[in-house]
Order: structure tokens, then sequence, then C-alpha cells
């Protein structure tokens, strides 16, 4: 075998640790953004919030002022108590999380500086420079839901409250409150009172026992209580709870009633199939009977918790904001994108820290010099993440111009590529983009990936939108009679005289993805 040395040329990529943060933050939620800035912000003493500022401010972006104020002529003299009080923050930071992975916080290690400790403009704040919105609607709207759930009372806490009505000993009193505490958010219990007691009690059997006696008495103080229907086992217990509830003032009513719970006692996939031949047989009772206990069990609540459920975490704050700006030459009204200053972070290098540094001579800090690089490529990471999401809002809101205008009926095919095309990036970068980011437009708020959809061929050889299709199918079950519904195949055939040639099974997916019911639970009894 001859040995022999030869020169060959090849390209790859290199994902250094900024690239790697940029691709992270890329494909962050807003949440998932606060917590990470959050965590930088304790672990890296030279990155800071900026307070925000009583006047308004004037436009977006990167503040392009230099912080590199001159030195003043006491810098050295203050270096090393600025030094200690940087390695103090820096040993409490590392106490803390000792093993805490290489991804996030942990790259200083790796983090690769330029060994330059000069100020640039991009040591500026970034965000601070985001004016104050002047968008009443959405923040009447958001305020509402918020004000609404801070001042909304818990379901426990209106429970606890009724409890202290009743006049109990301290040990009914405690059993009480244990399986109040013990409910879902829809009301329910859930765990048996075996699995509660032994919780309590581990293995001593006779406290067990005692428990679950006790438990029992509780739960029909529990179910006494206000919403009606609390503390239910399961849906078949909670429909009867309410059923129960109804006052006998009426004769008829009465009757309606006993029927309703004769079929709640029976298998509760024939009331959800609404199966009136294997019903009547099976309570005894006639065909008018049963219709009639059916619209009295639709009317009654199976989540008795819902309306105390925090609103405040239904709450999706948009990354981007449309609004109209202006007509074209046609009249028709012109929309552009704009990020909402709400979630934009405002963060900047500390500039005392920083002066600090900068005085300093040697490498005796190169590890300060080190977190002083990771903050500034935070600041400028974070800077690219929020410039991307508003490029691609920005093409997203021209390609789908007519869904500003005439609503979700207008929406057109779009994929990936086409956004990844138009803005030089690739289709992942598209994908992270549109991912868990939110607009808020005319008809509501929506993820970006709402905006994307596979194109349906039409008689004319253009192509509709799924997303239109979706909502034409919404359109024409909404307008049905609800003693005729229409099928699968009656929607199909309406789409094709329409020029959409949609199948009965792409009907079927579409109507199941909009969370419609099936023709048998869509009639009207």
């Amino acid at each position: 075998m001859k040995q022999g040395l030869s020169l060959r040329v090849s390209q790859h990529l290199a994902l250094t640790p900024q690239l790697q943060q940029s691709i992270r933050l890329l494909q962050l939620s807003t949440l998932e953004l606060t917590q990470e800035i959050e965590q930088m912000l304790d672990d890296n003493p030279f990155l800071e919030k900026e307070l925000e500022d009583l006047a308004p401010r004037e436009d977006f972006g990167l503040a392009q002022e230099n912080l590199a104020a001159t030195p003043s002529d006491n810098d050295n003299d203050t270096w090393d108590a600025a030094i200690d009080r940087v390695t103090e923050v820096r040993v409490d930071t590392a106490s803390e999380a000792p093993d805490a992975p290489l991804d996030a916080a942990g790259v200083a290690e790796s983090w690769d500086g330029d060994g330059s400790v000069e100020f640039s403009p991009d040591d500026s704040e970034w965000g601070g420079d985001a004016p104050a919105r002047n968008q009443q609607n959405n923040d009447d709207e958001k305020s509402q839901a918020t004000e609404l759930a801070r001042n909304q009372e818990s379901l426990a806490a209106f429970l606890h409250r009724q409890a202290l009505s009743l006049r109990l000993d301290d040990t009914d009193r405690a059993a009480l409150r244990f399986l109040i505490e013990s409910l879902n958010d829809d009301g329910y219990l859930e765990d048996s009172f075996q699995t509660l007691a032994e919780s309590l009690a581990g293995d001593d059997i006779e406290q067990c026992e005692e428990l679950v006696h006790r438990f029992q008495v509780a739960l029909g103080l529990l179910q006494s209580l206000e919403p009606t229907g609390v503390g239910a086992r399961d849906l078949a217990e909670c429909l009867r709870l309410q059923l129960r509830a109804i006052p006998d003032d009426n004769a008829e009513r009465n009757a309606v009633r006993d029927c309703a719970m004769a079929i709640c006692k029976q298998p509760l996939e024939l009331l959800a199939k609404r199966d009136i031949k294997r019903l009547v047989p099976a309570i005894g009772a006639s065909e008018h009977e049963v219709k009639l206990a059916i619209a009295l069990i639709a009317r009654l609540e199976p989540k008795p918790g819902r309306r105390f459920i925090d609103v405040e975490r239904n709450v999706v704050v948009p990354d981007v904001l449309v609004t109209a700006s202006g007509v074209d030459r046609q009249g028709l009204p012109q929309f552009r994108a704009m990020l909402n200053p709400e979630v934009m972070p405002r963060l900047k290098v500390n500039d005392i820290y920083a002066n600090a540094l900068k005085g300093s001579k040697g490498d005796s800090h190169a590890g300060l010099q080190q977190r002083l690089q990771e903050a500034r490529w935070m600041i400028k990471n974070i800077q690219q993440r929020f410039d991307t999401i508003l490029r691609v809002s920005n093409a997203i809101t021209q390609r789908q111009r007519s869904f500003f205008i005439h609503g979700e009926l207008a929406m057109k095919p779009m994929v990936l590529r086409e956004i990844a095309e138009e803005l030089g990036l690739h289709e992942s970068t598209i994908s992270r983009v549109t991912t868990a980011k939110y607009m808020h437009t005319p008809y509501g708020t929506y993820e970006l990936k709402y905006f994307f959809g596979s194109g349906l061929g039409t008689d004319s050889g253009n192509h509709a939108s799924s997303t239109a299709v979706r909502a034409l199918i919404k359109q024409l079950i909404a307008s049905e009679n609800p003693k005729k519904p229409l099928s699968d195949n009656q929607l199909s055939d309406m789409l094709k005289e329409q020029g959409i040639d949609c199948a009965r099974r792409t009907v079927a997916k579409y109507r199941e993805a909009l969370r419609i019911a099936p023709t048998n639970l869509r009639k009207s009894l």
C-alpha cells in the first residue's frame, strides 16, 4: 500500500455558540423568550433591563446612541470595587445552578469572545425605543381579560367561602377542605376515597378506613354546594346532581326530569349518539318524553368549574400587530405589520461594569471580557430574532392581503417555500419563525402558521386555500336546516358546484378539524 499526501478543499458550516443561540432564540415563544432572558439576567452581570421611561418612545429598534462616555479620572480607582461586585455576582450565580446544562446560560465556557472591551453602538439598550401603542381596541380587550382574571375567584376559594357557613367539627371541616383542594379544574373529584386516604395515612389500615368514612360524609356536603354538580366522580353523576336540583313545581317537568335521570343511568354513549330507538325501550318511556329529556340534559353544565378557570392563562399576547396604512390606487386598504412593543424586551449592557472593564489592562480578566461579549451577542441575537419575525410577518401580510380585507374566505394558498424564496431564508427558518408566534389582525389573533395552507384544485385551473375551504364548510353548516343537517357527501357536492374539487373524506377531515359534530349529532330533535 502506497502512502501519500494530498490537498482537498471543502466547505462546511460550523455552528458557533453565537449561531446556536440565535437559532434557539428564534424558535422560542414569547413566554419561553422571557424565561430565557430572566435566566441570562441572573447569570450575566453585564446584562440588565432598561427601566421604562415615562415619556413615550418615537420608534422601534436598536438605539444607536454610543454609551461609551469618556472615562473619568478615577476609573482605575473604582476598578477594584467593580471587579469585586462582578465576581460576587458570578459566584452567587454559579452556586445556584452548578450542574446547569451547557445550553442557554452555560455557553460562557465555550463562548469565543473577540477580546474587545470597547463599547460599540450595539451595547445600548434594544427594544427601549418602542413607541407607546395607540390601539385602543386591542388594549381594551387585553386589559378586560386580564382584569377579569385578577378579579375572578377560583373554584376552591368559592367553595371554601361557602364551607364557612356550615357548622362542622374540626375533623369534618378538614375532610371537606381536603376534598375541595383535590378537585380538578372542571370541578370533578378524580381520585378515589381510598387513594386520597392512603396519601394521608399511608399503610395504616384503620386510619385509612376512618378517613374513607370521613370523606364520604364530606362528599355529601361538597355536592350540596354551588355550582351544582361540583364534586362529581364522573359525567353521569354530575348530570344527575343537576337534575336533582330542579324544583318539584310542575308535574310535566318532573316527568321529563325523571326520564332524564333514567337516561343518565344508561351508558352515556347512547346519549352521545342520541340513540332514541335504544333509549325508549331501555327506560320504558315514550319517544316524545325521551326527546324532551335529551333536550333538558343538553342544557346542563358538564363542567361545573368551567367559569372559574383562570382566563388569564388563555390570553394570547400577539408578537405582531397588523394595522391599516392607507389605500392603494384602487381604493383598497393597505396593511403593514409592526412589532408589539409589549413583548419586546428592554435590554442593555451595564455601563458601570463595562466602563470598569474597559479601563483594565492585561489578560487577567479574560473571563469577564467573555461575559461582556456574551451580553452583547444576547442583545444582537434578540434584535435579529424580532427583525426576522417582522420581515416574515410583512411578507405574509402582503401575500394574504385579501384575508385582511375580506376575511378567511379570501385566504390564498401559501407554503413556507414561497416566503423563504422571497426573503432569501431557509424553509426551516420560516418554520421556526411561524411556530408559537401570533399576529393580531382585524379578524382576531392567529398563529403565523395559520396563514399557510395547501391548495385545492378549482374548475378555473387555480387553487383554493384549504383554510378558505374550511371556512366555507363552516359557513355552509352554520346555515343548514337543523332538522335536516348536511352530510359530508352533500357538502362535497356543494363545494363542487362552486368549482372546488373536494372529496368527501377531505370534507370529513376538515369538519373534524373544525370540531363540528357529524350529521347524526347535529340533527335537531
